[in-house]
């Protein structure tokens, strides 16, 4: 077992790990607690009342957060024609067709998200082996797959994140950076949870937020109560 350091120790006795915190308490104490020397990532782990061996009980989706997350977003278009002007004028990092695909075949992943006309899926689709398992793939599902290229390309640099569930049913999103304020983060927190419930799968049965926890990419777990998520949508 890794042995953590002063300031986590520290950090985690603040913590009272038995309570269930209010969202808002939460955060500001996650703020507190990340004292790294880089602005940390805020980030939330949600437990889902769902199977997602069953694909009827599958959470999947996106998100724009209000206040983005903090992160600069490298976006690369693979499209051809007006599309690929499009997207160069939207911000894309990255735009071209069969010489973007050879480029990554070649191994030039300098991107964080990556979107595609339809037209381009052909090609784009030889390169599943390698966009895949970096969960680079475009997916009609999260809106990289779109003849609006320009709109997705906005977007993205705005703070539209994607989520989906894992094997044992959590969802892991950031909401923005340690730097952000109290309010800036609730607010992203908010719409997180909004869209979480609204993607709720009708097959799901019983309580369908197990748990929430907020978290500084190296600071300890706050512990949010459910049912306080759960109201901050009307707050």
């Amino acid at each position: 077992m890794p042995k953590h350091g002063k300031k986590y120790l520290e950090a985690k006795n603040r913590i009272d790990r038995e309570k269930l915190y209010d969202p808002q308490e939460a955060l500001e104490l996650v703020k507190e607690c990340a004292t790294a020397k880089f602005d940390e990532t805020i980030e939330v782990a949600v437990r889902l009342g769902v199977n997602p061996k069953h694909a009827d009980q599958m959470v999947r989706g996106t998100v724009t957060l209000p206040n983005g997350t903090g992160k600069t977003v490298r976006v690369a278009v693979f499209a051809k024609g007006e599309k690929e002007k499009e997207a160069e004028e939207a911000g894309a990092d990255l735009v071209g067709a069969e010489d973007l695909v050879a480029r990554v075949q070649e191994g030039e992943i300098n991107f964080d998200v990556a979107v595609a006309t339809p037209d381009m899926m052909g090609a784009v689709g030889r390169l599943g082996k390698i966009l895949g398992p970096r969960g680079l793939m475009p997916n009609p599902k999260s809106g990289t797959v779109t003849f609006e290229v320009g709109k997705a390309v906005r977007e993205i640099k705005a703070g539209k994140i994607e989520f989906r569930t894992d094997k044992v049913g959590n969802v892991h999103a950031p909401i923005g950076k340690a730097s952000f304020t109290s309010a800036a983060l609730a607010e992203n927190f908010r719409a997180l949870i909004e869209t979480l419930v609204r993607a709720r799968p009708a097959a799901a049965k019983g309580q369908y937020l197990r748990s929430v926890t907020i978290a500084s990419t190296m600071g300890p777990g706050v512990k949010v109560n459910p049912q306080r998520a759960l109201a901050s949508q009307q707050e």
